[in-house]
């Protein structure tokens, strides 16, 4: 057992703490991860860190070494006073509330998280569309999530028969507003409990101005809803013939061949 994992064992025995499933709770603990996770961050004195579930204050702690502006989202009441004591000595805003409820800040800020997994498109969707975009996102998410998010869009000739690692409307939502890289994969045995899945670091590098106008980047939304909610048919199922030849678009493709600007080409020409 390492330093660290001793140090949050111990604490969380004698705090008498239960994981709450519900909640998504698995807390990080191999140093290791949290290395890498700063360093992909690029975390500077003066930036402001928004830390959605910090738990028990694990990453936390390590984001507190590297800037003194850091703003913990929490929706576990009974986690706040734990977060309070093994964040002690350092100052750390806390807001004791739901994350996809909470206003982002207007100024200028980057994501730092280990989020619990079911949050991540509607997180993802709050940080781009319903708030000010942070500059970059740093996330501990689900490894085949993150995957999707990092997969290119394939060719007009389509996917290759047999071939099922197809572009995503999550990939899609996040190339819009910027550029994601996955930077290692995590074992379930970095946490405590140890989730079911694996897991990954993504890292995404925000535009400085979104590939498209709000209006545009809402119909893209309302046209790949549609489109993928039926993804193995044909263009011309889901969308309408006219709309596909005004945006010069093969009828006969399937919604994971489209490439991003092909999106914005369909949503422009888009009722």
């Amino acid at each position: 057992m390492s330093d660290l994992q001793k140090e949050v064992h111990d604490f969380l025995q004698t705090n008498r703490l239960t994981f709450k499933k519900s909640l998504g709770q698995h807390f990080l603990i191999s140093r290791n991860i949290l290395h890498t996770i700063i360093q992909a961050a690029n975390i500077q004195p003066d930036d402001h860190i928004v830390e959605i579930g910090p738990g028990i204050g694990i990453l936390t702690r390590e984001l507190l070494k590297q800037t003194k502006h850091v703003t913990a989202i929490e929706i576990d009441t009974s986690l706040i006073p734990l977060l309070k004591a093994f964040t002690s000595g350092h100052s750390l805003e806390i807001i004791n509330n739901d994350a996809l409820r909470t206003a982002f800040p207007a100024a200028s800020y980057k994501i730092v998280a280990n989020i619990p997994y079911h949050i991540t498109s509607p997180l993802l969707r709050h940080a781009f569309v319903e708030s000010n975009p942070p500059t970059s996102l740093t996330l501990l998410i689900q490894k085949e999530v993150a995957e999707k998010i990092c997969l290119p869009v394939r060719s007009s000739e389509g996917a290759k028969a047999g071939d099922t690692k197809y572009s995503s409307r999550l990939g899609i939502l996040v190339g819009l507003f910027g550029t994601p890289k996955l930077i290692t994969k995590v074992p379930p045995s970095a946490f405590l409990p140890p989730p079911n899945v694996d897991s990954a670091v993504l890292h995404i590098q925000t535009f400085k101005k979104p590939k498209a106008e709000p209006d545009i980047i809402e119909r893209v939304f309302r046209l790949t809803h549609t489109a993928f909610g039926q993804k193995r048919k044909m263009l011309h199922n889901t969308i309408s013939m006219e709309l596909l030849e005004h945006a010069h678009i093969d009828p006969t493709r399937r919604p994971q061949t489209l490439s991003i600007d092909e999106w914005i080409a369909l949503a422009k020409k888009s009722p």
